[in-house]
């Protein structure tokens, strides 16, 4: 809980940003100039938990909780964090939220955790209805959602009042969040810099306080390595944890999962809790480490003596950086100095048969959406419509065989298998997230040479991955950063269905090496 002056502070900015927006009878661009000082992000803001709290009291309301954060996009228009803008929209339901009466309020705060809390959607594979989610893809730029994703309507189900969608690269196929529709989202810590991919937008988002948390998805890392390159936290989820659909129960053929970035350990969890269970048709359903909530389990006495295998080396003959060397470092020592026990080991994979279904899965199921969207629209996609390397990748998935995709996915399978007998031996895994710092803007971009492009894409996954692959939980945790001031995430993996025991480490690190108060210097986004 923050203290009164820090209330008294929040409460101040929260109302000169709401006024900035929602009362000035200027038009926003006006409004943002005259009380642009009052708008700024000042230090750390509060998470999602301790926001829902001050919306519950009352001493702040849905409404002005919205503007501020709109206040916020508007302020920083270089950072490129929010492109999808459904302002109009959360304002009526933040207007009718704001005129309940306590006695309303409070009932509605009992079934609804985040009742009033601004939140934003990755505009990747998830629907909200009457918005659009264009993917990052030109081809899609108009395509209205007709119904909410399942994950959707629970988190309108918890309170949570969505006003954009964040940016992501097209289809989420790169590690930077880059593309031809909407252009760079660079770096909170350093504008030369990429925020990672895919999930660049949100990462962007929270990192410089316009938000405490957002939605965010993982095909291959893209939760965890934007939580590394902006010093923030990232759970990606078991397989099948957090649902997909309903139009697609099995995302990206196993590989994607949904779940948030977040400040706070804590609002992860909460986050699970409102976001995962399966749905109607899963199959795919974990079993659970934790009795009930994710959150309570945060309180529940830490795991004693965790055996916790080191990863220091890829599987690719990749140079890991210094910098992603020192936050492995950093995080076995402060591990050692909770009373688990670290030591260097690593299986021996089959990397070639694990690996080989990553592209053409990734591909098939880009491929399959373009499909329906062609039907949608009564005309075939264009390549001017898409960025190169995608194209490509759409040539070739529709040249692709069933047998190709099938032993791809037996590759998925035997990937969990291995990587199941290791974790019987070992409690968790930790390595670097990424195998060098965020990498300069343009790197990571889909309009080059397919050779240069999958060295920096290498680069940034070669550790995460795997675990997209196998199905099994993985976070990132910030608790490095380089002598340039840009964040470098540690990486665990846990057990299939273990969230738990990586949450409960990192609320044990995020009080042993904090990082919330950790804010960038967000000059250089400004008007």
């Amino acid at each position: 809980m923050q203290d009164s002056a820090t209330d008294t502070e929040r409460r101040t900015f929260l109302m000169a940003a709401a006024t900035t927006v929602a009362a000035s009878a200027l038009p926003v661009e006006q409004a943002m100039a005259k009380t642009q000082a009052q708008a700024q992000v000042q230090g750390a803001p509060a998470d999602a938990i301790t926001m829902a709290e001050q919306l519950r009291r009352g001493d702040m309301t849905p409404l002005e909780a919205l503007d501020a954060a709109i206040a916020r996009v508007e302020v920083l228009p270089k950072l490129n964090a929010v492109v999808i803008k459904n302002y109009e929209q959360a304002r009526e339901l933040a207007r009718k939220q704001s005129a309940l009466s306590g006695a309303e309020r409070k009932k509605a705060c009992e079934t609804a955790p985040l009742w009033g809390m601004p939140f934003v959607l990755k505009d990747l594979g998830v629907s909200m209805a009457g918005t659009v989610t264009s993917n990052g893809c030109g081809f899609f730029k108009d395509a209205v959602a007709q119904h909410d994703s399942t994950v959707v309507s629970r988190y309108k189900a918890a309170g949570l009042n969505i006003f954009g969608k964040t940016a992501a690269p097209e289809f989420g196929m790169t590690t930077t969040t880059e593309s031809k529709l909407y252009g760079v989202t660079p770096n909170p810590w350093n504008s030369k810099h990429t925020t990672g991919g895919s999930s660049g937008g949100t990462a962007a988002a929270v990192a410089a306080g316009i938000l405490p948390v957002g939605h965010a998805t993982d095909g291959g890392g893209s939760i965890r390595i934007p939580s590394a390159h902006c010093g923030l936290f990232g759970l990606k989820p078991s397989r099948g944890r957090v649902p997909a659909g309903p139009d697609s129960l099995d995302g990206a053929i196993g590989l994607s999962v949904g779940h948030v970035i977040s400040r706070s350990v804590r609002d992860s969890a909460l986050l699970l809790d409102v976001g995962a269970g399966p749905e109607f048709g899963s199959r795919v359903r974990p079993g659970s480490d934790v009795q009930g909530s994710y959150l309570k389990a945060l309180n529940q006495p830490p795991e004693k003596k965790l055996r916790i295998a080191v990863w220091r080396k890829t599987y690719f003959g990749i140079p890991v950086h210094a910098d992603c060397l020192a936050a492995v470092d950093k995080a076995a020592k402060a591990c050692e100095a909770m009373g688990h026990i670290v030591e260097d080991a690593m299986p021996d994979l089959p990397v070639a048969e694990i690996f080989a279904g990553m592209g053409p899965g990734m591909s098939a199921g880009m491929l399959s959406g373009v499909e329906y969207r062609e039907k949608q629209l009564g005309r075939a996609a264009r390549e001017d419509e898409f960025e190169p390397l995608n194209w490509a990748a759409l040539q070739a998935a529709k040249k692709a065989s069933a047998l190709e995709l099938f032993r791809g996915r037996a590759g998925f399978d035997k990937a969990g298998q291995l990587i199941d007998a290791f974790l019987s031996k070992y409690d968790l895994i930790l390595s670097p997230t990424t195998a060098v710092p965020a990498q300069l803007l343009g790197a990571l971009r889909l309009d080059q040479p397919y050779a240069s492009y999958a060295a920096e894409a290498m680069n940034s996954s070669a550790f995460t991955s795997l675990f997209n692959i196998s199905g099994h939980p993985a976070m990132s945790v910030p608790l490095h950063w380089t002598a340039e001031n840009i964040p470098v995430g540690s990486h665990f993996v846990a057990p299939f269905g273990a969230e738990g025991r990586l949450l409960r480490l990192a609320a044990q690190l995020e009080q042993a090496l904090p990082w919330a108060h950790r804010m960038p210097d967000l000059s250089a986004f400004k008007a």
